[in-house]
């Protein structure tokens, strides 16, 4: 299938995107905005392009705090809303689950329950415009150590709010390892919340494991290194636990892969693992939902069946109910069903 009838058919099918950083989403014209609301002119092209300029994933860290710096008072985490959606119409996102990194607003001084009723609003608004359901995880962050962590979590648990579904572990592995954690994700499970951890992005299995051993990781965000361990792929292929792949923040990090045409993602589903594909950040790195599907169909031997069945995961590894997924799913057969019939040449 040539790239245009490709961009057609996804565009007609229902997605589900299950890793998504809010603050990531926003183009560069609203970070441009950002940055003159709060520093008076705009950024030029080269502050731009050094802004998104990075070699591995310690450098995106900073760029992304330096994007976060932007935000002065909760009302300008609007610009999120306004590019989720954005970002969800262009892709045919129907259903998301978003992670928000509020510590660094903590710091100076942003109200937590404000904040969250700002996002939850827009959610709201989105959902009643495009008929998107956007769920948020709180992430609790490695970055700033495990008190900062449980301090986050407290939060989530006085807020009780029904669109905070989960809590996740974001950062660099290196320096904030799962195990660390530990008790503050056995509270968080305690307490009903879902639980999500970013491991293999740049650190051999045994990241993964002690995420799902020690932290009770549902899902495992990114989850790269696992090609590399055939005992784990086994173990991860027997439990079905999800990936959150994101194909093009793994060359950008490039700590296992360097080129999209290398990337395991395809050996790990042809041996039976739960594959997702999502974007993880699309500003940062270029990259929509759909073009991610693109690249896994033409540079790594997807066939159009498999993308069908990726798309669906999407939808099978999210936090809903099964009546939900099915539903879902059932969408996904008749929208692609659909524009096979009214495309026969395709």
């Amino acid at each position: 299938m040539d790239k245009r009838d490709f961009y057609s058919l996804l565009k007609a099918v229902p997605k589900a995107e299950i890793h998504l950083h809010q603050e990531a989403v926003p183009e560069r014209k609203i970070i441009n905005k950002l940055y003159k609301k709060c520093s008076g002119r705009e950024m030029t092209e080269v502050e731009l392009n050094n802004l998104f300029s990075y070699s591995d994933l310690e450098g995106f860290l900073q760029s992304f705090m330096s994007v976060q710096r932007m935000f002065t008072e909760e009302k300008d985490l609007r610009f999120i809303i306004d590019a989720l959606d954005s970002y969800v119409h262009a892709n045919n996102i129907v259903y998301a689950e978003t992670f928000f990194a509020p510590t660094s607003l903590l710091k100076k001084g942003f109200d937590f329950t404000y904040s969250i009723n700002i996002l939850t609003a827009g959610f709201k608004k989105i959902k009643e415009k495009r008929g998107c359901t956007i769920k948020t995880i709180v992430d609790v962050s490695r970055s700033f150590g495990v008190e900062n962590a449980q301090h986050n979590l407290d939060l989530v648990l006085h807020e009780k709010n029904p669109e905070i579904i989960g809590i996740g572990l974001g950062g660099s592995e290196t320096f904030g390892p799962a195990r660390d954690f530990a008790s503050v994700f056995d509270n968080a499970k305690k307490a009903g919340l879902h639980t999500v951890v970013h491991a293999g992005e740049t650190e051999d299995s045994w990241s993964m494991k002690d995420a799902i051993n020690l932290l009770h990781a549902e899902r495992i965000g990114h989850g790269t290194s696992a090609a590399y361990d055939e005992d784990f792929i086994k173990e991860l292929a027997q439990r079905q636990l999800p990936l959150e792949v994101c194909p093009t923040s793994n060359i950008f990090t490039k700590k296992y892969v360097k080129e999209l045409k290398d990337h395991p993602v395809k050996q790990l589903f042809d041996k039976g693992v739960f594959i997702t594909i999502n974007t993880d950040d699309p500003s940062f790195f270029k990259v929509s939902l759909i073009d991610e599907y693109w690249n896994i169909y033409k540079l790594m031997g997807f066939s159009l069946e498999n993308i069908r069945t990726i798309i669906k995961n999407g939808f099978r590894a999210s936090f809903i109910s099964q009546e939900e997924k099915d539903a879902y799913c059932a969408k996904v057969d008749e929208a692609w069903n659909a524009w096979f019939e009214s495309h026969p040449k395709a």
